[in-house]
């Protein structure tokens, strides 16, 4: 597999500040066209950071029901020929059927709607140590320091950091750390996802897909968002900052620390 593209570039800027304009050099986000064929067959053009394709293949595949199992790395061949263009060969049988494409403000809607079970985990976590954990997620945040420009997305098992992604799409950040877990045989059975960006219903839903049992960000939820959480069983926390952080549903899975 090639992948060739860096996730920033190096750029020579004109800093202002006040009355003085300075030339200097800053990190810049990339920001790539990636190409998916499915058997040969153009299916989706997502533009995303050029780092942890299969991942992200795997895990926006799988989360939408375009696939019925995993696809390994000799199955993704990645090209960069000023695009990125990402082949990915499965069995017919490997496939859920046609599926139609559009774009929305919110990423890709692929058709149908994606069934999941009430969440049935009684996994919970310390206050203390989810304040611990939302921390090491921060520091993790290299690139989103370096270029301000970066979504990131982890999965914990509320004492360290299991996995983590960076890119420029939220929704491609959290299915890449979805697709790390599925390739390496990562149960979300006792898992919290964190998240840096706000809460959206369709970040919700791919997280309640694989039954993840609590959900947090250091922004915002959508109501619509509250709304699944509620119903599929999940605990959902926005505003982790510092000291403080805000649970809008099943919030025994939060333990005081009284």
């Amino acid at each position: 597999m090639s992948q060739t593209v860096t996730p920033y570039i190096k750029r020579t800027i004109t800093k202002c500040s006040g009355n003085s304009r300075t030339q200097v050099e800053d990190s810049i986000a990339a920001e790539c066209r990636l190409r998916v064929f499915i058997n040969g067959g153009e299916f989706v053009t997502l533009h995303c950071t050029p780092m942890m394709l299969p991942e992200l293949l795997n895990g926006l595949l799988l989360t939408e029901g375009i696939l019925k199992d995993r696809v390994t790395n000799t199955a993704i061949t990645v090209e960069n020929n000023g695009d990125l263009t990402a082949q990915i060969t499965v069995p017919e049988e490997a496939l859920t059927g046609d599926i139609s494409v559009s774009r929305n403000l919110g990423g890709f809607i692929f058709g149908r709607e994606i069934d999941f079970q009430t969440i049935d985990d009684d996994f919970s976590i310390r206050q203390e140590d989810f304040k611990n954990i939302f921390l090491q997620f921060h520091r993790k945040a290299e690139l989103f320091r370096l270029t301000g420009c970066f979504h990131s997305a982890s999965l914990s098992d509320g004492q360290s950091i299991l996995a983590f992604a960076e890119d420029i799409g939220r929704h491609n950040a959290v299915d890449k750390v979805i697709g790390h877990a599925v390739l390496n045989d990562m149960p979300f059975r006792g898992k919290v996802m964190l998240v840096s960006c706000r809460i959206s219903s369709e970040i919700v839903s791919k997280c309640a897909r694989w039954q993840v049992p609590i959900l947090a960000s250091r922004a915002a939820a959508t109501e619509l968002a509250i709304q699944i959480a509620e119903k599929s069983g999940m605990t959902l926390v926005g505003f982790a900052r510092g000291e403080s952080f805000n649970i809008y549903t099943n919030d025994q899975r939060i333990l005081s620390a009284s």
